[in-house]
């Protein structure tokens, strides 16, 4: 029996060899784009009972905290608001939907995962009131059952930017 793949050239070889090994991240690929397509989110969800892919704090429905956290902020809702762009700019993240009515805010945007790129949905609203805001944040993995405590951990890194 005569071996096909000794006779192609070492570039072949080469390539055929990094396609082998990289096919799992690219099947993983496919699979986010057909099961986690980008989808404006316009209202504040909450988590499921007993996930283990969502954190959220605020609005009454804590959930998988790493810290308990006060929600209500002795900033302006424009100051925090500020913080939470800078946030996004400087993360280099996609923002999906903003909306205010001037003194309140509602910002969805997606983190994803370094290695594997699962998107994660994150909302934040931001409310004002007479001394400062109320913060709420929602972070959700789209993809799978578990996040491995990458939510709860961006909840922390959120609220330190924020604050």
């Amino acid at each position: 029996m005569v071996n096909g793949f000794a006779n192609f050239h070492f570039a072949t070889k080469a390539a055929l060899i990094a396609l082998l090994i990289a096919s799992p991240w690219l099947v993983v690929q496919v699979g986010i784009a057909i099961l986690g397509p980008d989808r404006e989110i316009t209202e504040m969800p909450v988590c499921a009972t007993n996930s283990g892919n969502c954190a959220h704090l605020g609005g009454g429905d804590d959930y998988r905290l790493n810290d308990i956290y006060p929600t209500s902020l002795n900033q302006s809702s424009s100051m925090v608001y500020e913080k939470l762009i800078e946030f996004v700019d400087s993360n280099d993240l996609e923002l999906i939907y903003e909306t205010t009515d001037a003194t309140n805010y509602h910002v969805h945007f997606v983190e994803t995962t370094k290695f594997w790129q699962f998107p994660d949905d994150v909302i934040v609203t931001i409310q004002s009131t007479d001394d400062g805001c109320i913060i709420e944040i929602h972070s959700e993995s789209r993809v799978g059952w578990g996040d491995l405590g990458l939510n709860p951990e961006r909840i922390d890194a959120i609220y330190s930017a924020l604050k």
